[in-house]
């Protein structure tokens, strides 16, 4: 192998290399002088050197551009075509101001038309190669969409990964690129539909599949619950249109109801152990609109079984909320997470909606401590009291402290000495100083408690017998 093709070579060697192989591909495409080998060979050599784009400027050129997307939607060869798409991927993820250029040259319908192909590689470039474009480009989605086909081919792409999924056998070893197909689908599907809002309702076929896929496909590494393409597959959810009356039946199967919650809440349950607070401020956040988007369309035994893996539960309660390891205790603290304000905020407003929306019925279930600055925030009637939140709690009829939702009959208090009177006697002057000093500020209308209690004859006059000399 020659140090060209191990691309070894380096300034401005690199650059002449890249500007002979970029010429050669350019003349062929003028009169056909290269055997299919030959030209596999050049752009696999071009591929190369353009992973780093320093001295490969003729691959990010307008003319470069065009004939790397001319061998790859004009040639006959799949193999060239495949090569030309990935040194045109790279170029373009590379180099933004490319992406233009590409959009420029209108290859729009050839781009969808070879989404429809059958085949995983082809899937996963020109995948990329639309999702590139949704960025900084004139790219028309709409056009897309509804001249050329585009939401159809990725439905269809989606279909034939659930279907595969579906046909797995345990003991099936799956080619990596289907799943690395799999994952430039979803967020192309993503993409559009966040760019092209309305056209949402045209990837609605897409629900059934997603679904399958999600519930079907093998649990993650624990280590990355929403690593490819769980975390894909789930931020494709949310965008799309489950109220939808047709999304309904793939939602809750009648056979297996609970399925999508119950595989939302175990990637929840798993990615709040595994991921730091950076990584659940990005990944976990779109999760848990999942589930609200979820149980707010759902039956009420799916509702009711979301309500009783979320919300806690008597065993939760023996303790204060939030300090045990249980999914409601990591729920919990995290909704007061001060790194994580996004995730902070879907979770409240998650055990909102399992409330009902009712501030009363929040405060039962969460505690007073963990509701309030939510329903501050929100500007939601707050109890005018913590006890009134319990005034009729459901579930278990044992006292709960509305404070820290813990059941009172299971707190524990630290065992102190009782104070000597010497004690007692230096923290009620501690105390008559501070509120002293308080009244002063201004900060505060108080009346001292000592003042108090004399006024009202709660404190004795001393005996002789317990009066201290004072020293001259």
């Amino acid at each position: 192998m020659s140090d060209l093709t191990q691309g070894t070579l380096a300034g401005s060697a690199k650059l002449e290399a890249v500007k002979t192989l970029m010429n050669k591909l350019t003349e062929d495409l003028k009169s056909i002088h290269l055997l299919p080998h030959q030209r596999d060979a050049l752009l696999e050599e071009l591929k190369i050197y353009g992973r780093d784009p320093t001295n490969a400027d003729p691959i990010f050129t307008k003319e470069g551009i065009e004939t790397l997307a001319r061998h790859a939607f004009n040639s006959p060869s799949n193999t060239t075509s495949r090569n030309a798409l990935r040194v045109l991927c790279n170029a373009m993820f590379l180099r933004p101001e490319t992406r233009q250029m590409f959009v420029d040259l209108g290859y729009e319908a050839k781009s969808c038309n070879k989404l429809k192909n059958d085949n995983r590689d082809d899937e996963f470039l020109i995948s990329r190669l639309i999702f590139l474009t949704t960025y900084n480009t004139t790219v028309d989605l709409v056009a897309l969409i509804d001249q050329h086909h585009l939401a159809d081919s990725i439905v269809q792409n989606l279909s034939r990964h659930a279907k595969r999924i579906s046909a797995k056998g345990s003991k099936t070893k799956t080619d990596p690129m289907e799943d690395m197909a799999l994952s430039e689908t979803l967020k192309l599907l993503f993409n559009v539909t966040h760019f092209a809002p309305d056209r949402v309702s045209a990837f609605t076929p897409a629900i059934p599949h997603i679904v399958t896929i999600l519930t079907k496909h093998d649990l993650p590494l624990s280590s990355t619950p929403l690593g490819p393409p769980f975390g894909q597959l789930i931020n494709a959810l949310i965008n799309l249109k489950l109220d939808d009356q047709d999304a309904q039946s793939s939602l809750y199967p009648r056979n297996e109801p609970k399925a999508v919650a119950e595989r939302l809440i175990q990637l929840l349950d798993m990615a709040l152990v595994a991921y730091t607070d950076e990584e659940l401020e990005t990944s976990v956040t779109p999760t848990v609109s999942a589930i609200m988007a979820v149980h707010e369309h759902a039956p009420e035994d799916v509702r009711t079984f979301i309500r009783g893996k979320l919300l806690p539960t008597e065993e939760d309660r023996k303790q204060v909320l939030g300090r045990g390891n249980s999914l409601t205790s990591r729920l919990l603290r995290n909704s007061t997470n001060p790194l994580t304000p996004k995730l902070r905020d879907a979770i409240s407003h998650l055990l909102f909606d399992l409330s009902d929306k009712d501030a009363n019925k929040f405060v039962q279930n969460v505690g007073y401590g963990f509701a309030s600055g939510f329903l501050f925030q929100n500007n939601l009637p707050i109890p005018e009291s913590a006890s009134e939140a319990y005034s009729s709690t459901s579930g278990s009829e044992r006292p709960i402290n509305p404070i820290t939702g813990q059941f009172i009959d299971t707190e524990k208090f630290a065992e102190m000495p009782e104070m000597t009177q010497e004690e007692k006697e230096r923290e009620a002057e501690r105390l008559f100083v501070l509120f002293e000093r308080l009244k002063r500020t201004g900060v505060m209308n108080v009346e001292n408690p000592v003042e108090s209690a004399y006024r009202e004859g709660r404190v004795r006059e001393l005996g002789d017998d317990e009066v201290e000399e004072v020293d001259d």
